[in-house]
């Protein structure tokens, strides 16, 4: 028996469209922490290894534009420079893995890159707990951020 989609009911398509949606947000929070634990070792690696355990990074630095170039090649997008310096400063912001494992698994990379600017350790943690606690998405959090680390309502 043949059915032709073309013509199908819209509310049959809103139920199939609903089971993918689920499942594609399903695995999105199943991968994210994965994701933040990777970039928080990568930030180590870098200020560990091509730093010298410094928070500065005196040759490291001109090594990054390299790592930046193999780790797109091989990966695709998300490597850039900037990306791999806000890796560092994930890691700096956070630098034992007793920090990182107390971070909350419901918060993405995109909470963190926000989180990590606020250079009061306390406040991150407030921030951290707040965003989560409340539900916050990243657009959510991102004027509070802002307030706290620029005295103002954006980035």
């Amino acid at each position: 028996m043949t059915h032709d989609l073309a013509g199908a009911p819209d509310a049959f398509f809103e139920r199939i469209r609903a089971i993918l949606a689920e499942a594609r947000g399903r695995t999105y929070a199943s991968v994210n922490p994965i994701m933040v634990d990777a970039y928080w070792k990568i930030g180590q690696r870098i200020v560990e290894e091509e730093q010298g355990g410094q928070a500065k990074a005196t040759y490291g630095s001109q090594l990054m534009p390299e790592l930046s170039r193999r780790l797109g090649n091989e990966f695709g997008k998300g490597f850039s420079v900037a990306n791999l310096f806000n890796f560092r400063q994930f890691y700096l912001a956070f630098p034992t893995e007793e920090k990182l494992y107390a971070l909350r698994r419901e918060l993405s990379w995109s909470h963190y890159r926000l989180i990590m600017r606020v250079e009061d350790a306390e406040a991150r943690a407030y921030y951290i707990d707040e965003a989560a606690n409340q539900g916050w998405s990243s657009r959510q959090l991102e004027p509070v951020v802002c307030l706290e680390v620029f005295g103002r309502a954006s980035l």
